[in-house]
């Protein structure tokens, strides 16, 4: 029976850090280039999934719904970052508040589209059978899950280590001055880092809603948790992304089976833990 309940607990941490992996690697993309810490993340999370739910609704496809979630808030965020970021680039302050205010303006929208019921998205037929994994049962969608937080952790790694485009991206990072001084567009590389960033949001959304469910707070509270993986793991760094996601869920998973009531407070100190010895988090640098 124990053997059983930790290969649960790994199981379901695993389908957990996924989601938070998705939607800490874009807000790690985002800080990367831009240095901005979108508040509004949380909120693309949220209506990425409501939008994917109505897709579904009307195509009955819940992949559609998947891109469609995604799409629907980099095409937000490019108006977001055109005609607002960019007017207070540099400006930590401002871009707090701005992003802040985004996000409370896009959960009340959220509320008076789709309301303020828990609603979860229906996953895919194909994917709805348990199966039968070391002796227990578990069900398929979440092994799904885990497979997409893969093949998006691989293609993030591929874009950015292995095309002009990541070259470019990781030269900006580095110096932004420099890198415009070679010809690199900054400015329209930011747009498309940002785009991509509220892309993974929205596909998180529609992901984390299958299992889960969304509803207002859900927001907020999908950003706590994002905020702590990356600060944890290091402002900007992919791995420690990764490691901060699997660490986070792993606490969540073991605080809800045990101390349900302390859960979310758990998660606060291995990331005291680890800023009160590496101020920079496990794989972050100074900037």
């Amino acid at each position: 029976m124990t053997e059983k309940i930790v290969l649960l607990l790994v199981l379901n941490s695993l389908t957990y850090a996924a989601v938070l992996f998705v939607m800490a690697s874009g807000l790690t993309l985002a800080f990367n280039l831009m240095r901005v810490v979108n508040l509004a993340h949380g909120a693309f999370y949220l209506v990425g999934g409501y939008v994917g739910l109505s897709v579904l609704i009307i195509t009955g496809n819940w992949g559609i719904a998947l891109i469609a979630g995604g799409l629907t808030m980099a095409g937000v965020s490019i108006v977001i970052e055109r005609f607002l970021l960019s007017q207070v680039r540099g400006n930590f302050l401002a871009q707090a508040l701005l992003t802040l205010s985004l996000a409370i303006i896009l959960a009340d929208v959220s509320l008076a589209v789709w309301g303020g019921d828990p609603i979860s998205i229906p996953s895919p037929t194909f994917l709805n059978s348990p199966i039968y994994f070391f002796g227990i049962i578990y069900p398929g969608f979440r092994l799904f899950i885990l497979l997409i937080g893969i093949i998006i952790g691989v293609g993030l790694w591929f874009l950015l280590k292995k095309t002009k485009l990541g070259m470019a991206i990781r030269a900006s990072v580095d110096n932004r001055e420099i890198a415009s001084a070679t010809g690199v567009n900054v400015d329209r590389l930011s747009v498309m880092v940002f785009a991509l960033s509220a892309f993974l949001g929205g596909v998180a959304g529609v992901i984390g809603g299958s299992f889960l469910a969304l509803a207002p707070g859900e927001d907020f509270k999908i950003l706590t948790l994002t905020l702590v993986v990356v600060i944890m793991g290091g402002m900007g760094s992919f791995g420690g992304t990764i490691i901060g996601a699997l660490i986070i869920s792993l606490i969540l998973s073991i605080g809800r089976l045990y101390v349900p009531q302390f859960s979310i407070f758990l998660t606060f100190v291995p990331m005291v833990l680890v800023l009160s010895i590496w101020p920079h988090g496990l794989f972050g640098r100074e900037k």
